[in-house]
């Protein structure tokens, strides 16, 4: 007798699953790294700003400091250090992603503000029951 993957060998289920997936996870990321940047004082501006188009960039999240500098935020989530963890996924083409979303974001401003590049590096589960790692890069890279 055979069975099929949602049955397995006991038969027909009568919960229903809930998939955790990359998107669920790094929404979680977002919202964590987000709490933690509004804690130290920045302001939300916008959250998951995109260019238009194809091919162009995404900025998680666009914030204020004290000081007035405009701060876009790359948030990197990883549930293991393996394969360099969480900073090692930000390659040098997603950086000028990054420049690129945030070149497109600063047309709406008459004179430019002071910006900066920050990362938020989360490591370790998501789940109930554990704490992961926060790690705030500051100037975490320059546009070049």
């Amino acid at each position: 007798m055979w069975f099929s993957k949602k049955e397995g060998a006991a038969g027909p289920t009568s919960q229903p699953t809930t998939k955790v997936t990359t998107k669920h996870r790094g929404d979680a990321a977002e919202a964590l790294a987000l709490a933690h940047l509004v804690q130290a004082g920045l302001k939300l501006l916008e959250a998951n700003y995109r260019t238009p188009g194809r091919g162009g960039g995404e900025i998680d999240l666009i914030m204020k400091d004290q000081d007035s500098t405009l701060v876009f935020v790359e948030v990197r989530q990883r549930a293991s250090s393996s394969h360099g963890g969480a900073g090692a996924s930000i390659s040098a083409a997603k950086q000028r992603r990054i420049v690129f979303a945030a070149r497109h974001y600063l047309m709406r401003y008459k004179t430019l503000p002071p910006c900066r590049f920050d990362v938020v590096l989360i490591q370790g589960g998501l789940g109930a029951g554990q704490a992961p790692g926060i790690e705030w890069l500051r100037s975490a890279f320059d546009a070049f």
